[in-house]
């Protein structure tokens, strides 16, 4: 069992310069300047945000999770760890987390692998993965399929198992529950708020996130 990082913010929601609600299914990018804050809320429990980083100035230079992981030496994400893309370039660090644990494993629901975990007819839902790309498209040539690298789950639970499986349980956050990033250098965010119908982490249930973003 990894050791979850709990740590508060001290930032007032009065005080951010951005405040957003996602609903479930939709999708979102930002470009965080450097020193600038973004939290991510749970509103109500147990949703997944499925997030991934790009190098601002260089969108080709995305989040990577093996060098994440070889940085801080824990396959889980909390307080005090450094996203780094492929580069090794960082991108964003967490500096406040009331989840204290984060999946970095288990990669975005697709059409592809929804038939897969749970059966052929979930084929036409809507998956995160379309949710990127149709993100993406906004813009324009920039960013292809190939742009689309292992994400971030957060407020996701996908424990590591003693033979090295995933498995998908029941998720650690709670409503209310948030994490809070702080860019390092210039970084577009681009997160699908999750629209899984069919796992039970969520109760079936997706739900949306909010979005909160402070100057520093």
């Amino acid at each position: 069992m990894a050791v979850l990082h709990y740590a508060v913010s001290e930032r007032k929601v009065e005080d951010a310069v951005y405040n957003q609600t996602i609903p479930a299914g939709d999708g979102w990018t930002y470009t965080l300047e450097p020193g600038q804050v973004l939290r991510i809320v749970d509103l109500e429990g147990n949703q997944a945000a499925d997030t991934l980083f790009y190098d601002a100035d260089n969108p080709s230079d995305h989040y990577s999770a093996v060098n994440t992981i070889q940085r801080q030496g824990n396959v889980y994400l909390s307080t005090g760890s450094v996203l780094l893309a492929e580069s090794g370039k960082e991108l964003v660090k967490i500096v406040a987390d009331t989840c204290g644990r984060h999946d970095t494993l288990g990669g975005a629901c697709s059409a592809q692998s929804n038939t897969v975990r749970y059966s052929h007819d979930t084929l036409p839902m809507h998956n995160c993965r379309d949710t990127f790309m149709l993100q993406l498209s906004k813009y324009g040539n920039r960013f292809t399929k190939r742009d689309l690298a292992p994400n971030v789950n957060f407020f996701m639970n996908v424990p590591v198992t003693p033979e090295g499986g995933l498995t998908f349980e029941d998720g650690v956050s709670a409503p209310g529950y948030y994490v809070e990033m702080q860019a390092v250098n210039r970084t577009l965010v681009l997160i699908s708020n999750c629209p899984q119908l069919n796992n039970p982490c969520n109760a079936y249930n997706p739900t949306p996130i909010q979005l909160l973003i402070w100057d520093n």
